[in-house]
C-alpha cells in the first residue's frame, strides 16, 4: 500500500508495510539530558558530599551552601570558534567559614573558575574545537554472584561486591566447600573471621544467623579466629602486612574501607542492584518453609510451615518486613535472609517520593521510627526527611554483607541464580553528566587538602573563605578531563550523521573501563540483552571491535544509567495490542515472552495467528497468542540510526551490513543536496536532530 509522507516540506511515497506506532525519541538526549542533570542535581550531589571542612584542631569549619551558573557565556559559539576560545560560564559558590571559638560567621562568593557549556548541539567548544564526551558502558556496582566449574566437573561459587568507589570484597568456595574472603584484593581469610569482625562473635550466634550449615560448620572448624579481637587481628595483619597489629587500628581500618559513606560509595544504582538481588522473594519463590512466617509488626503468622510459596506470595510475605526465614529442601534445612530492605509504600500514610525516597529503605530504622512517631502523621514526615541517607544508605553496611555470604550460601545449596555480568542488565552507562560530576569530586578532594593545609597556617583572626580556597585543583580537573581524557573526542565532522552517531556513541574503554588487549571474546560479543539497546551491527573493525558499539534508535537511558527498550503491551484478558507503550530494562523483559513488530494484526489490534513466534531471553520460541506479554514498537528498534539508512537491510549480509553503516559516516557531502532515490524514512530526522 503506497501512501504520501512529507519529511519536513519533501514529499515521498511510502512503500511501509508496518505503521509507525511510536516516534522516534530525541536523538540526542543522551547528551542533552545527561548535562542537564548534571547542572541540576549532579553539582549539588559533590557540594552535599564535601559538607563542611574542619582544621585538624576543628576551630574552624568551612561549608559551601549554594552555587549559581545565570551568567551568560562571555561569547557565543561561533564567536567561541573564531577565537579559539572555550565557551563556558562562570560557576561562583557561596561558601560560610565559622570561628567555633568566637562563632564568627563570615560568608564570601567565591569565583570557581569557568565551566564549560553545553551547544544546542550536544557538543563543547574547547579552545575553539568542537568536541564530544562519549558516553561509557561499565559494569554496574552491585553484588554479582559466579559458578565456576573445573575439567573435573567440581563446581564452586564466587562472590564479588562491586563498588563504585571503595575497597573490593569478594567471597569464593573451594572443593572441600569452605567459603573464604579476600579484602581489597589480599590474600583470603575463612569467611568466618569477617563475620566475627562485624557481625555476630561467637560460633552459637553465627550457628543462630546462618543455621547449622555443613559449609559454615566446616568454616568454623577451618577458622583459627574464635573471638572479634582474634579476627580483627588477623584482618589487620593480611591488609597491612608488617604494621603492628592493634584491635583499635584494625577496627578503624575497617570502618574506613567499608563503613565510611566518604570512602566506599555504592552510589544509588549500586544500592538498588544490591537490593534487587538480595530480596528475600527471589530466593522463596517456587520452596517449601520449614517454619511458619509472623508479620514482623503485628505478629500474626502469614505462612505457615510446609507452604510451597508462589511468586506473589513470596513478593506479598517481603512486602511485610519479613526478611528472614527458613526452607526446606528435601529435608535440608536452609536459613534464608535478606539485607533488611523494604518497600516504605506498605508502611508509611504517605506517598515516600514526597520525602525524596524512591529505593527500598532500611527496615530496623523505619520500625522506630513508625513506633516513635505513632499517630503523627506530620511528625513522622519530618523524621523521614532528616533521616533519608539512614535509611537509604549509599555505603555497605552490616547487614548487606550478612545477606550476601547467605546468598552465596543459599547458592551452593542449589538455590538462587548466578549472575550473567554480560547483560545489559549488569552494565550500565556513565553519560557526560556523571563524568563530569567525577571529575568534579576529584577535584574538589585534591581542594579540600589544600584548604585543610591552609587553614592550619593562617591567622585565625583574618582568614577569609577566599585566602582559604584555591580553585586551582578544581579547574585543572575540569581542564585535563576535557582536553586530554580518552572519552572526550574531537567531533568527527565529516557529515551530520557522522556528527550524530558520534554523539550516540558507548566506549567500554576508558578511565575504570577495559584495555583492548585484555577485552575477551565474550565482552566483544553480541549479547541477546543488546535487542532494542545496543545495535548488532554498528561497530569499528579491527581491534576496537565491540568495545564499541551504538545506542539503538529507540533506545533511551533510566536514572540509574541502564539502558531500556520500549514495547507496546498486549492485553492478555483480550489478547488485544494495545497503544500503551512500556519502557523496560533487559533484567525486566527478561521475565517476559516478546513478539516481533511485523506480527499481523487486524484493523481492532487482535493478533491474526494462533501461534506467534517470540524472543524470551535468548531462545526464539513459538508460543500461543495468549501467552504474548508484549509486542516490539518498530522492526528498526533493534539497529542504530546508521544501520537504519542501509534500505532493505534485511537482505544484507551482516559483515557488509557493518562495513555499510560505519562507511556511510564517511560521506562527503554535495554542495548542492539532492534528496536519496531510495530511502528508509530515518534521514529526516537523522539531519534534524544532529544540530
Amino acid at each position: 500500500m503506497v501512501k504520501d509522507v512529507y519529511y519536513g516540506k519533501t514529499l515521498r511515497k511510502s512503500y511501509a508495510r508496518h505503521q509507525e506506532i511510536l516516534e522516534m525519541p530525541y536523538l540526542l538526549d543522551v547528551q542533552k539530558h545527561s548535562y542537564q542533570w548534571f547542572l541540576d542535581t549532579g553539582l549539588r550531589e559533590v557540594f552535599k558530599d564535601v559538607a563542611a571542612i574542619t582544621d585538624y584542631a576543628g576551630n574552624l569549619e568551612l561549608s559551601f551552601i549554594d552555587y549559581t551558573m545565570d551568567e551568560a557565556p562571555k561569547y557565543d559559539v561561533e564567536e567561541c570558534k573564531a577565537r579559539d576560545a572555550t565557551y563556558a560560564a562562570p560557576i561562583k559558590v557561596r561558601v560560610r567559614l565559622r570561628n567555633k571559638e568566637t562563632e564568627e560567621i563570615k560568608e564570601q562568593e567565591i569565583f570557581m573558575g569557568d565551566f564549560p557549556l553545553m551547544t544546542n548541539a550536544g557538543t563543547f567548544v574547547i579552545n575553539g574545537a568542537e568536541r564530544v564526551i562519549v558516553s561509557q558502558i561499565v559494569r554496574s556496582p552491585g553484588v554479582y554472584f559466579a559458578k565456576n566449574e573445573d575439567k573435573a566437573g567440581n563446581v564452586t561459587f564466587g562472590t564479588t561486591v562491586i563498588h563504585y568507589r571503595g575497597a573490593w570484597l569478594e567471597y569464593e568456595t573451594d572443593l572441600s566447600d569452605i567459603f573464604y574472603v579476600r579484602i581489597d584484593k589480599n590474600r583470603k581469610l575463612p569467611i568466618t573471621c569477617l563475620i566475627r569482625a562485624v557481625g555476630p562473635r561467637t560460633d552459637a550466634e553465627i550457628i543462630d544467623m546462618f543455621g547449622e550449615d555443613a559449609r559454615i560448620l566446616a568454616t568454623m572448624e577451618k577458622d583459627t579466629c574464635k573471638t572479634r579481637e582474634d579476627a580483627l587481628l588477623e584482618i589487620y595483619r593480611k591488609l597491612r602486612p608488617g604494621e603492628p597489629p592493634t584491635v583499635d587500628s584494625a577496627e578503624s581500618l575497617l570502618n574506613a574501607l567499608f563503613f565510611d559513606p566518604r570512602r566506599y560509595d555504592l552510589s544509588a544504582v549500586g544500592r538498588y542492584k544490591f537490593n534487587k538481588k538480595l530480596a528475600i522473594w527471589s530466593r522463596l519463590n517456587g520452596q517449601k518453609l520449614a517454619l511458619p512466617i509472623a508479620d514482623p509488626m503485628t505478629g500474626e503468622i502469614i505462612a505457615e510451615a510446609g507452604e510451597v510459596l508462589t511468586r506473589e506470595r513470596a513478593q506479598a510475605i517481603e512486602a511485610k518486613g519479613v526478611n528472614e526465614t527458613v526452607i526446606d529442601l528435601e529435608g535440608t534445612l536452609v536459613r534464608v535472609f535478606s539485607n533488611s530492605m523494604v518497600d516504605a509504600k506498605g508502611f508509611l500514610p504517605f506517598d515516600p517520593a514526597e520525602c525524596g525516597i524512591t529505593e527500598k529503605v532500611y527496615f530496623p530504622l523505619l520500625r522506630e521510627l513508625l513506633e516513635q512517631y505513632a499517630g503523627d502523621e506530620e511528625g513522622l514526615k519530618e523524621a523521614v526527611k532528616d533521616r533519608v541517607d539512614d535509611l537509604v544508605p549509599k555505603h555497605i553496611f552490616v547487614e548487606d554483607i550478612m545477606a550476601s555470604i547467605n546468598y552465596l550460601n543459599c547458592l551452593a545449596n542449589g538455590v538462587g541464580t548466578h549472575d550473567d555480568i554480560d547483560h545489559l542488565g549488569n552494565r550500565r552507562l556513565r553519560c557526560v553528566g556523571e563524568l563530569l560530576q567525577n571529575q568534579f569530586r576529584i577535584g574538589f578532594s585534591r581542594m579540600e587538602r589544600v584548604i585543610r593545609e591552609r587553614m592550619t597556617i593562617q591567622d585565625l583572626d583574618i582568614v577569609t573563605p577566599q585566602s582559604l580556597i584555591n580553585i586551582r585543583p578544581v579547574t585543572a580537573a575540569i581542564k585535563e578531563f576535557f582536553g586530554s581524557s580518552p572519552l572526550s573526542q574531537f567531533m568527527d565532522q565529516t557529515n551530520p550523521l557522522a556528527e550524530l552517531t558520534h554523539k550516540r556513541r558507548m566506549s567500554a574503554l576508558g578511565p575504570g573501563g577495559l584495555s583492548r588487549d585484555r577485552a575477551s571474546f565474550d565482552v566483544r560479543d553480541i549479547h541477546y540483552s543488546h535487542y532494542g539497546r545496543l545495535c548488532p551491527i554498528e561497530t569499528p573493525e579491527g581491534p576496537n571491535i565491540g568495545l564499541i558499539s551504538y545506542l539503538a534508535s529507540y533506545a533511551r537511558i533510566n536514572r540509574y544509567g541502564f539502558i531500556e527498550a520500549p514495547y507496546r503491551k498486549v492485553d492478555k484478558a483480550t489478547g488485544r495490542v494495545t497503544d500503551e507503550i512500556e519502557y523496560m530494562t533487559a533484567d525486566i523483559e527478561d521475565e517476559y515472552t516478546i513478539a516481533q513488530a511485523t506480527e499481523p494484526v487486524d484493523e481492532n489490534g487482535y493478533l491474526l495467528n494462533a501461534r506467534i513466534t517470540c524472543r524470551h531471553r535468548n531462545e526464539v520460541i513459538e508460543v500461543d497468542r495468549e501467552q504474548v506479554d508484549y509486542i516490539d514498537v518498530s522492526p528498526k528498534m533493534m539497529v542504530s540510526i546508521a544501520t537504519a539508512m542501509i534500505p532493505f537491510l534485511e537482505n544484507d549480509d551482516a559483515n557488509r551490513a557493518l562495513m555499510g553503516s560505519n562507511m556511510q559516516r564517511q560521506a562527503v557531502p554535495l554542495l548542492q543536496t539532492e534528496a536519496p532515490f531510495v530511502a528508509t524514512g530515518i534521514e529526516y530526522k537523522a539531519a534534524v536532530d544532529s544540530g
